[in-house]
């Protein structure tokens, strides 16, 4: 009845439970952090080691081994097992019952064959021992107190007492070893009270723990829920923004091209004016240089007409300077290049329309998105927040279906009332205990006293032998030491049949135990006997799970129940609670999901207020292909921009000039030359750069201008069908971005709640009940009986039994040698002086 209490407990763990640790949802990028199940720490630690005696229980298992070398007979129990439940009168005259029971005894026929080796010790001993005394009393078998001299007497008097002292030395090894047993058992069953107590500790902590774990995965669900509403607080930003993400690849390269236009346009004014301004500079600007120009090579002209420059020296370098006075003249002419003003004040007309702030209201306009989607679902955000509060009903109604406080109280009440009688047990367990400490060492007192008597015996006459002494005058000393001997052996045929006795029964019991219990128990053996299919009830393949659940089929077995416990599994993963109780009906993701994806069925989005650009920003695109920048003349632009200001560098003609002059000697005419080439690079610097400088502002615009007339009626006619598709896209087809939107928005908020029942699924296997106490209680109960008191008292009778196996040899050495020192009646002297050599007696 208790165990069906406990499993509707474990049951009541199981519909609540939660899975361990933080998880991540599917569909979400954010991680819903569920925290930790709080588990209880047990403190039992179900690990017994021996220490030092562990030697000798290691030596009583090979003995067993060599006793019985055959594996655990598996099959053979099993089928004696199933033969047991199912008779209803079992017959032992059955054919299968008899093989069967030729068959266990063959497995036990090592234990069959020691334990009539024992019966006969224990038959034939006292019988011994009745005859050997029969016999003394007839003088016979020593009993004669006569004893001849014999040359060889020292050799065998000191074998014997040697042979004596090393049984005797075997014998107290034996007996240590069964004190040892006896007394380690003693010791041992004092720490059996602290083992239960901390067991019982851990399964009262096991019960106390389970409530705070239901109470913790039934609140997580309200940590879903908070996520959830959090996420629909926010429906704007993380649907509405989703779909304005999945618009904006249309919308937003349409708005950029628009904006980029509009930059355009008002780069194209800047070019224009640039033009007209370089346009006007350039031609005044020639036209002071052309001037200048004719006045340095005037003034050239008229200093090479300086007599000076007829000498033979001076002509040649004035012959070379007049031959390049053409080069002073300017190159491109200015005056050729086209008015622009036409076209800039087309553009001027086309900058009146604020085409950059029409642009801004598409991007307002699409920007409000998020807003507009928040708007329009507010009634599906109620909705499911009140789904949520319903959800939350239903699984806390859930908690509340079953009597868990009640079923908490009678399991803790259970634990307790059995704690109780384990501690009443205690006393009656002690009393037992110092009875058994009693008579073992009683059993071990017996032997103890025969080694006592034969090392005084060996003490005495070792020391109160004289080897002057003939055997009728031997000291009292050694006398006393044969008698002690002797009282040895008359100690040895009254107890030693006892021993073996108390030996032969404990071995056929433990070593049974040890061969059939402990030793599969810890090769797992014995759990497959166990889970043998069909062992109790030939209907019931297993029949734990056909005990609990009436469903035998159940994969349920011992072995893994065990296994699973002792790796602190949940018990509703170890019992397999789910054929009781489907945890996974209640708390299926398809609830959830059910119940949110009706709220989000009849989503509609309207977004057709949206406008990206309005028919005045288009029909400002199109002024601006109708400006005529395209009908400039630029190639006849570009021919005069590539010329050059003047023909020739004016700063290298005066370099040229002052190499020229250098060949000069010093003269009115050489300074006038030096003059002249000062002036050519003032007029450089003064009106040659200044024109450079315009002339690239000018080859700028120009370029500009060219590139942006290039095909100008399709990029606008690219730009505003750009315009007219996304608008379209978002005002007449975007009812499949946003249902996709939708569905993906809806499957995050179903993947909190699928992280939740999986939360739930994987808190149940690893962690809610955590059964590491009862496989502990198990785990306990093998190293009780097995480990402290089949192993000790294994150890005792394998101690107990050595000893009394050596008495044997050590009764026929006490024998021989008490002779050697008891004092003798008569005896035999031999007289060397004598030719015959006879024999006298002497009394």
């Amino acid at each position: 009845m208790m165990l069906k209490v406990g499993l509707v407990l474990l049951l009541c763990w199981s519909f609540t439970c939660s899975e361990p640790q933080a998880i991540k949802q599917r569909s979400a990028s954010e991680t819903l952090d569920l925290g930790y199940v709080p588990s209880g720490v047990y403190e039992t630690v179900a690990y017994y080691e021996p220490g030092a005696i562990g030697i000798l229980f290691h030596m009583v298992h090979g003995f067993l081994h060599v006793v019985q070398p055959n594996p655990f007979p598996r099959e053979l129990i099993t089928k004696i097992a199933q033969e047991n439940f199912r008779a209803t009168e079992p017959d032992i005259k059955k054919p299968e019952n008899i093989v069967l029971t030729l068959q266990a005894l063959q497995y036990e026929m090592g234990f069959m064959v020691c334990a009539v080796l024992g019966a006969l010790f224990v038959l034939l001993m006292p019988l011994a021992g009745l005859c050997f005394c029969v016999c003394r009393c007839c003088d016979n078998c020593g009993g004669e107190m006569h004893q001849r001299q014999r040359k060889n007497a020292d050799c065998k008097r000191t074998f014997l007492a040697s042979g004596l002292f090393a049984t005797s030395l075997v014998v107290t090894a034996g007996v240590v070893c069964a004190y040892s047993a006896n007394q380690n058992l003693t010791n041992q069953l004092k720490g059996v009270r602290r083992l239960v107590n901390s067991n019982m500790r851990d399964l009262q902590t096991f019960v106390n723990q389970t409530p705070l774990q239901i109470d913790y995965l039934t609140s997580q669900y309200f940590t879903v829920k908070n996520k959830v509403i959090s996420d629909l607080g926010n429906i704007g930003p993380l649907l509405g923004g989703k779909i304005q993400e999945q618009l904006g690849k249309k919308a937003l390269p349409a708005l950029d091209a628009t904006l980029r236009m509009t930059s355009a346009i008002r780069e194209t004014k800047q070019a224009l004016e640039n033009v007209s301004v370089s346009i006007d500079v350039l031609k005044e600007g020639s036209s002071r240089l052309q001037v200048n120009l004719s006045r340095a090579r005037s003034g050239l002209e008229d200093t090479l007409s300086d007599p000076a420059c007829s000498v033979r020296e001076t002509a040649p370098v004035c012959g070379s300077i007049r031959d390049s006075l053409h080069q002073l003249n300017i190159d491109a002419d200015f005056s050729k290049l086209p008015d622009v003003s036409a076209q800039l004040a087309k553009v001027d007309d086309v900058l009146e329309t604020d085409l950059s702030s029409i642009v801004q209201k598409g991007y307002s306009s699409f920007n409000k998105t998020p807003a507009l989607v928040e708007e329009q679902t507010r009634n599906v955000v109620k909705g499911v927040e009140s789904h949520l509060d319903s959800i939350g009903t239903k699984i806390t109604g859930m908690t509340k279906k079953f009597p868990m406080q009640a079923i908490l109280a009678n399991f803790t009440m259970f634990i307790n009332h059995v704690h109780s009688s384990i501690e009443d047990f205690y006393p009656q367990m002690d009393q037992t205990d110092f009875y058994r400490w009693v008579c073992c060492i009683s059993l071990c007192c017996v032997v103890v006293l025969i080694l006592a008597f034969n090392f005084l015996g060996l003490l005495c006459g070792i020391c109160g032998h004289d080897k002057h002494a003939s055997p009728t005058t031997r000291g009292c000393i050694s006398n006393t030491g044969g008698n002690l001997i002797m009282a040895g052996v008359g100690f040895t045929f009254i107890f030693s049949w006892v021993l073996m006795a108390v030996v032969a029964s404990s071995f056929v019991v433990g070593g049974n135990v040890e061969k059939l219990v402990c030793e599969p128990f810890g090769t797992k053996e014995l759990f497959k006997v166990v889970d043998t299919p069909y062992l109790v009830n030939a209907a019931w393949r297993n029949f734990i799970p056909g005990f609990l659940y009436n469903n035998p089929d159940v994969d349920l077995t011992a072995e893994n129940l065990y296994s699973n416990c002792k790796e602190n599994r949940g018990l509703y993963s170890a019992l397999h609670l789910e054929n009781m109780f489907n945890i996974t009906a209640l708390v299926d993701s398809s609830m959830y999901a059910k119940d949110i994806s009706v709220n989000f069925e009849d989503v509609k989005v309207d977004l057709t207020s949206e406008v990206l650009l309005e028919d005045e920003g288009k029909q400002n695109l199109i002024s601006f292909t109708q400006t005529g920048i395209g009908d400039i003349k630029f190639q006849l632009y570009l021919a005069e921009l590539n010329k050059t200001v003047t023909a020739v560098d004016l700063l290298k003609f005066a370099n040229e000039l002052d190499a020229l002059t250098d060949q000069l000697p010093r003269s009115t005419l050489e300074s006038g030359l030096r003059q002249h080439a000062r002036n050519l690079r003032h007029i450089h610097n003064q009106q040659v750069v200044p024109l450079k400088q315009d002339l690239s502002t000018l080859r700028q615009s120009i370029h500009f201008l060219e590139k942006t007339s290039t095909d100008l009626s399709n990029k606008v006619t690219n730009v505003l069908g750009a315009i007219e598709e996304a608008q379209y896209l978002i005002s007449n087809n975007a009812t499949y971005i946003i249902n996709q939107e939708v569905e993906k928005y809806m499957r995050s908020l179903i993947g909190y709640f699928e992280s939740y029942t999986e939360w739930v699924m994987t808190s149940l296997t690893l962690e809610v009940g955590g059964c590491k106490p009862l496989s502990n209680v198990v785990d306990t109960a093998e190293i009780v009986a097995c480990s402290l008191v089949v192993d000790s008292m294994n150890a005792f009778w394998f101690g107990l039994g050595w000893a009394a196996l050596f008495l044997i040899p050590n009764v026929v050495f006490s024998v021989r040698l008490a002779k050697f020192y008891r004092r003798m009646d008569t005896e035999d002297v031999y007289d060397d002086s004598s030719v015959s050599g006879t024999w006298h007696f002497t009394l």
